[in-house]
């Protein structure tokens, strides 16, 4: 693979992001890391606060570009001619639902858009943004899910 895209709402980034955009790296040429606005959620950090924080963790990973994408994934895909969505699996319940994601792009793209799986390591598949912000709302333990940066990030969030 030449081009390939990950994308997420990264609300915030947590290490199992992280880990399956360092092994998706390691896949394709270049790795574009979109920053979702996703209309139905109710995000704890602006688009642009995200952006820079993907940006910030992800900085020694070189053959990345991070932006940031409000619309229909498979327009910009089309914009930047990527044929490869790569997307990262915790459990049963996430494959149900990025296999529907997988051929929904598959059909709007008339075929141009494939997706590829990459499983969760261990230590990871439990970790979803929306437990990293419970526990950051009741002040527990950040260290095993999140980078230094967010963890600084989202406490100051909550002290505000």
């Amino acid at each position: 693979m030449k081009l390939a895209l990950y994308s997420g709402t990264f609300d915030p980034i947590t290490k199992g992001h992280i880990e399956i955009i360092k092994r998706a790296s390691k896949m394709c040429d270049k790795l574009v890391v979109a920053v979702l606005n996703n209309s139905s959620k109710k995000t704890l950090f602006t688009l642009e606060e995200r952006k820079e924080m993907v940006e910030t963790v992800l900085k020694d990973i070189k053959n990345i570009e991070v932006i940031e994408y409000t619309g229909l994934l498979a327009n910009y895909m089309k914009e930047i001619d990527c044929k490869y969505i790569i997307r990262g699996l915790r459990a049963v319940i996430d494959y149900e639902y990025e296999l529907s994601l997988a051929y929904g792009n598959y059909d709007i793209s008339e075929g141009e858009i494939e997706t590829v799986f990459i499983p969760s390591s261990k230590e990871y598949l439990y970790v979803s943004s929306s437990i990293v912000r419970e526990l950051a709302l009741y002040n527990g333990k950040l260290d095993n899910y999140l980078d230094d940066y967010v963890i600084k990030k989202i406490k100051k969030r909550f002290e505000e």
